[in-house]
């Protein structure tokens, strides 16, 4: 197609959630509406919304979708001069003609010309090819319409019995938002303990919570297919062992990055299936950029690819291609795979490697478990909670921690996230200066208790 003459120059964003829209927005404010054109293109009706919010919404903590959506289209358009146009399908890219082919709600195919282009395009859930996995009843949670699509399911259908498949921070917080809405819910996971990113002793506590708290836990069940009713709606789970009767199911069995697009086009794919990208987010193609589950990011602590969906990653590497896309400098210091999460009032928080990622990266190391509690011990309302720390063995300098426990135990991996992040030897950590009160911690926070165990028997 013919090139725009004398136009202003145009970006093109796939994707309008969390780094789409960063970028949007920062590229916005850099050059302003007079020197740089924006569209955006999302597959979906919403923008910027938090995909984290979409159990809470389907067990009513959250009492409306439009609580989790933080600008709409029409706002997007109005006070940022931004084109969002929703229900579009970007298909194709062509580099050498400068192009996208998207697909709007209209089922026509139409070309868009860019001068740089962000590429957004998020993760795609794991969803293993058995039968019965498309049945009715059976949802992924990976959009806000994914969310509305659950909570609708059981407002109106009334499911008695659910089964969610896979014990991650999705599994277990859909479990949790199955159990408020009055469900008996079966936790089924192919592994020894939920929650992977945890070591297994860390997984224990959680698995041992989460049954007494009245999910049905069921670990080392690898899901064979869903078995349907006569009319193809979802009746039961199937594992290797057993089956587990459902009115509903849910799909919590992680992602992967959603790089097929890029792929296509000729721009570079890392190891991990993100696209590769530098400090400043620029892909392996001139004016292409990519940020957010799409891409894979450097490990600060095992110097790796990593791929890690995370929200918090996405906004920060949006931010910094929008930056750089309106002619600032930025770059984005790299990951540490810092997440927490609630279920059911148990608190769940870890940074940097556990012991597996630790071994695999090549690291000699010791690790120190501390149980304690959140507040001083004669304090009302005082909790147990239980830290684990890994240290180098020769440097003693950090390498990961996970904290499980409840009220007010799982923010101090903040704490420990700083150390992480500023390479702080466990002997630093001891030593830090931290605030005290009884209705906050004893008078040694676990979390230096923990760190001036390990350095004494390092």
């Amino acid at each position: 197609m013919e090139r725009r003459m004398n136009a202003r120059p145009r970006l093109v964003v796939i994707g309008g959630d969390a780094a789409g829209m960063s970028a949007a927005s920062q590229a916005r404010r850099q050059r302003g509406t007079e020197d740089l054109e924006i569209l955006a293109l999302e597959r979906g009706p919403h923008t910027s919304y938090s995909a984290c919010g979409i159990p809470y919404l389907v067990g009513r903590t959250v009492s409306s979708s439009d609580d989790l959506v933080s600008r709409d289209p029409a706002t997007f358009r109005d006070e940022f001069g931004i084109d969002v146009r929703t229900g579009t399908d970007v298909e194709a890219i062509d580099l050498a003609r400068r192009t996208v082919t998207a697909r709007g709600s209209d089922g026509e195919a139409r070309e868009e010309p860019f001068d740089q282009l962000m590429i957004a395009t998020g993760a795609v859930p794991v969803r293993p090819d058995l039968p019965g996995m498309d049945a009715p009843g059976v949802f992924g949670v990976q959009t806000l319409s994914d969310g509305i699509a659950v909570r609708e399911f059981v407002d109106n259908e009334k499911p008695e019995t659910a089964v969610v498949v896979g014990g991650g921070y999705i599994g277990l917080e859909m479990a949790e938002a199955f159990v408020q809405r009055g469900m008996r819910v079966h936790l089924v996971e192919a592994a020894d303990e939920p929650m992977g990113t945890l070591d297994r002793d860390m997984g224990r506590i959680v698995r041992d919570a989460v049954a007494g708290m009245g999910v049905e836990v069921h670990m080392r069940e690898p899901v064979t297919g869903i078995e349907t009713a006569p009319g193809g709606r979802v009746r039961a789970v199937a594992t290797e062992s057993t089956r587990y009767a459902a009115d509903i199911v849910v799909l919590g069995m992680g992602v992967r990055p959603n790089s097929d697009l890029a792929r296509a086009a000729g721009i570079e794919v890392g190891p991990t299936g993100g696209i590769a990208v530098d400090a400043r987010m620029r892909t392996s193609a001139e004016g292409v950029w990519a940020a957010g589950d799409c891409v894979q990011s450097l490990h600060r602590v095992s110097t790796a690819p990593v791929a890690i969906a995370l929200g918090t990653h996405a906004n920060k590497q949006g931010r910094v291609a929008g930056t750089n896309i309106g002619g600032g400098y930025a770059r984005f210091g790299g990951v540490l795979g810092t997440a927490i999460s609630k279920v059911c009032g148990l608190e769940v928080a870890r940074t940097g490697l556990n012991e597996t990622e630790a071994e695999r990266a090549g690291f000699e190391f010791e690790t120190e478990v501390l149980k304690s509690t959140t507040r001083a011990g004669y304090y009302p309302g005082a909790t147990e909670m239980t830290t684990k720390i890994l240290a180098e063995r020769r440097s003693r300098r950090l390498l990961g921690a996970q904290i499980v426990g409840w009220e007010n135990a799982a923010k101090r991996i903040d704490v420990l996230a700083t150390a992480l992040w500023n390479s702080m030897s466990v002997e630093d950590i001891a030593a830090m200066d931290l605030g005290y009160a009884p209705p906050f911690s004893p008078v040694w926070d676990p979390v230096l208790i923990t760190a001036r165990k390990l350095a004494e028997r390092m």
